[in-house]
């Protein structure tokens, strides 16, 4: 099989077009089956996109590494189409004051808690420092999440199976949670979703409502903000 589809892989080394047209097959398949399966909240899009684009990659045995230099173009995206999300934010800017308190208090222990209980648990587990440093920015959105990664010392692929891991997580159980309490307020679960889900929790967010989805904008924006300036300090002080 693999080597049937060799010319694939050769073609994917020497131009980026086939990777990104990879990328966006995927994609468009996760989401019509994603569509199909009724929008389950245990497994978004992005995460069927992936497992498909994963079985492509493995059965034509194209190295990680190479996909990544191909599809490279795409990453590209991500930063405008993050700072996109500040026009929902514009949209619910007077919510938003109401509340600048109370999210003041709350954003910087998650944050924190955030990053510290899956470097805890995987040190706890005898990890090596760049599986921890990959593991630190795994709630923070892509186009940080990288640059943190990096000045940390860890490794990008192992980061970006942390980040989708935990987008996936955090969806699901934020929607367990908020049945099991009782919360319902778009302006709580929308924050929580952001904070814990990066992007992919805030794409859930915008599903439930555009208040919902604002404030998942706000929460995934600032707590990029604050790890890409307290993950670095932390690394250094900590001596990791």
């Amino acid at each position: 099989m693999i080597d049937a589809l060799s010319p694939l892989r050769e073609q994917l080394l020497a131009t980026p077009m086939l990777a990104i047209a990879l990328t966006l097959a995927a994609f468009l398949a996760g989401n019509r089956l994603f569509l199909r399966l009724d929008r389950p909240s245990w497994c978004p899009a992005v995460l069927i996109a992936a497992m498909l684009l994963a079985a492509v990659l493995a059965l034509a045995g194209i190295d990680y590494d190479d996909y990544r230099r191909g599809a490279g173009w795409l990453m590209l995206l991500l930063g405008p189409a993050t700072v996109a999300l500040a026009v929902p934010l514009y949209q619910q800017l007077p919510r938003i004051r109401e509340l600048w308190f109370p999210i003041l208090c709350t954003l910087p222990p998650a944050a924190m808690l955030a990053a510290f209980y899956s470097v805890a648990l995987a040190w706890l587990l005898g990890a090596a420092p760049e599986v921890l440093a990959s593991l630190a920015p795994k709630s923070v959105t892509a186009p940080i999440a990288i640059g943190i990664t990096e000045q940390l010392g860890g490794v990008i692929p192992l980061m970006m199976g942390g980040l989708l891991i935990t987008g996936v997580m955090a969806t699901a159980f934020v929607g367990l949670l908020a049945r099991l309490t009782g919360i319902s307020d778009p302006r709580v679960l929308g924050f929580v979703l952001g904070v814990n889900g990066h992007v992919i929790g805030t794409v859930r967010a915008f599903e439930l409502g555009p208040t919902a989805g604002a404030f998942a904008s706000l929460g995934m924006s600032l707590t990029g903000i604050f790890s890409a300036l307290f993950l670095p300090l932390a690394w250094r002080l900590v001596g990791l």
